[in-house]
């Protein structure tokens, strides 16, 4: 949504000065895929007037009609036009009458919460399924087992979600969002690459709407990571962002330019499968020494597994919290992890030069024992100017939640409604 307010000034609307600053800047000559172009019609010009008053409803509500028209610089009448259409779309809804000094009362506005979408974060072992509204919140969530067998597994999230929909009938549910641990292709929504999650060929998208009549959006979990800091965050102003997820493998969305990346077939983003050694630990994908095998969790275990020769086998939370109760072998493990991440985000800084990092996933919760060395080992490798910001989301599981409910909500939004009630969209 963000990003049609970076476009407002393309628009060309209403806004003189701002028009003509833009026109000062586009001099000489810029590249047009002639294969993918759209011309700047009126039409564009309302749908990018459009994704900018509901991104502005939603970083400051409740709003009124004329603090929209101000922050926006469109005309009162234009935004009172986009504002009737959002709330016949139950987008937005009217809420409380605000106060003023003087003249007459301003009606605030603000995100329609009974909207809501089902989000769905599949892990190998496990999937949590999730009703999230318009801001993000997560009003619950539940917990299913993920097993080899696609099929069987996908019985055991449609079962989560029919009791959803048993218990939300006052919502109107959008849509499904899927996070995975693999990739997906834009152009097929097939799951392309997904070496730990061990599935073989299965159609989860279609499985799913051809049990519900709701229109699914898949993506791979870190970049629907990406997309909750980007929708729900404050991420305005940063146009170069890499959000690398670190648990059972490694995983990175890119934004770079102020767009998402996702190249050809989805596979944009895969550094935990580049190797950073000629001969070393086998991975989920079949090839030796990727990157994850080193920086994962799963490493981090194998670390401290060879450190304590007879031990009991561990996960991964169980380690961090021997590192807190002061075992040395643990902490050791840990800080072995840290450094091979940061050799791994050496490999992102030289690529992709980007103004931060994201770290999401596991480690977050015990940040204090990596975040020195990471940063030790990234500094020391930057070849010119100031190495990026390197920031912990701290929310794991739930940005993957909060991302895969992103997914509908934007592409929802993207393209206009037709004026629908808000239970007929229940399906």
């Amino acid at each position: 949504m963000s990003e049609g307010r970076k476009a407002l000034s393309a628009a060309g609307q209403e806004t003189g000065g701002t028009m003509i600053r833009f026109c000062e800047r586009m001099t000489g000559i810029r590249h047009v895929d002639l294969t993918d172009t759209e011309v700047a019609s009126s039409e564009t010009a309302r749908r990018i007037n459009r994704d900018i008053i509901l991104e502005l409803i939603r970083e400051n509500q409740p709003t009124s009609r004329i603090e929209l028209s101000r922050s926006s610089g469109l005309q009162k009448s234009t935004v009172s036009q986009i504002v009737e259409q959002l709330i016949s779309e139950n987008w937005v809804v009217e809420r409380a009458v605000g106060t003023t000094p003087r003249g007459r009362r301003p009606t605030l506005l603000g995100l329609n919460e009974h909207v809501v979408a089902i989000a769905v974060d599949i892990h190998p072992r496990l999937a949590i399924v999730a009703v999230v509204d318009l801001n993000g919140r997560l009003l619950s969530q539940c917990q299913v087992p993920v097993t080899s067998n696609p099929a069987s597994s996908t019985r055991l999230i449609v079962d989560c979600i029919r009791r959803f929909k048993a218990s939300f009938t006052d919502r109107a549910i959008e849509g499904i969002g899927v996070s995975l641990p693999g990739r997906v292709d834009p152009a097929t929504q097939r799951l392309t690459f997904a070496p730990n999650l061990r599935w073989p060929e299965f159609d989860i998208k279609g499985a799913l709407e051809a049990e519900f009549g709701l229109q699914v959006n898949m993506e791979n979990a870190a970049t629907a990571c990406l997309l909750a800091e980007l929708t729900f965050g404050r991420m305005d102003g940063i146009r170069d962002i890499v959000l690398v997820t670190i648990s059972e493998g490694i995983g990175a969305g890119v934004f770079a330019d102020g767009r998402i990346i996702s190249g050809t077939h989805g596979m944009a983003g895969e550094f935990g499968h580049i190797p950073l050694d000629a001969d070393g630990p086998r991975c989920g994908c079949g090839r030796k020494s990727c990157w994850e095998t080193y920086a994962s969790c799963r490493a981090a275990v194998r670390y401290y597994r060879k450190l304590r020769t007879g031990n009991k086998e561990v996960k991964f939370h169980e380690l961090l919290n021997l590192a807190e109760e002061g075992s040395k072998d643990a902490q050791e493990a840990l800080e072995q992890q840290a450094v091979y991440i940061a050799r791994g985000l050496r490999i992102i800084i030289a690529s992709l030069s980007p103004a931060m990092i994201l770290i999401a996933g596991e480690i977050t919760s015990a940040w204090h024992r990596f975040e020195r060395i990471i940063e030790r080992e990234v500094k020391s490798f930057v070849l010119a100017g100031t190495p990026p910001r390197i920031v912990p989301t701290h929310e794991g599981d739930i940005a993957r939640l909060r991302g895969a409910a992103a997914l509908v909500f934007q592409r929802q939004i993207a393209r206009p409604q037709s004026t629908t009630t808000a239970g007929s969209r229940q399906g």
